[in-house]
């Protein structure tokens, strides 16, 4: 069955070397959303980017060490969405957050 929603997708820009308390910063933005118990949370990783100081982040094969770009995709209700809030502005020292207005199709079994 669908179950059509209004929803947020909140979308966090960071580079793969940034870290929290010496973990990976993208690691503790999930596992945080988690525990709060938001409705889902996906990280993708780059393979080309760049940012603010237009420096380019780039896989390349000589370059495997470059700081590739990451995004978090995270998905809720807006309400939901700004229980994370608080953290980010914390956690976050150098990036990009976008925030927009969604419609989630949920897909469930019929039990």
């Amino acid at each position: 069955m669908k179950f059509p929603i209004k929803g947020q997708v909140l979308r966090i820009f960071i580079g793969a070397d940034d870290t929290l308390k010496g973990k990976p910063l993208y690691e503790e933005i999930v596992k945080k959303a988690r525990e709060i118990n938001l409705a889902g949370a996906t990280v993708f990783r780059g393979i080309m980017g760049f940012g603010a100081a237009s420096r380019i982040h780039t896989a390349k094969v000589l370059r495997l060490s470059e700081d590739l770009p990451i995004v978090v995709e995270i998905v809720d209700e807006p309400e939901r969405i700004d229980l994370i809030i608080p953290f980010l502005d914390e956690t976050v020292k150098e990036g990009l957050i976008t925030r927009e207005n969604i419609t989630v199709i949920q897909y469930r079994h019929n039990k």
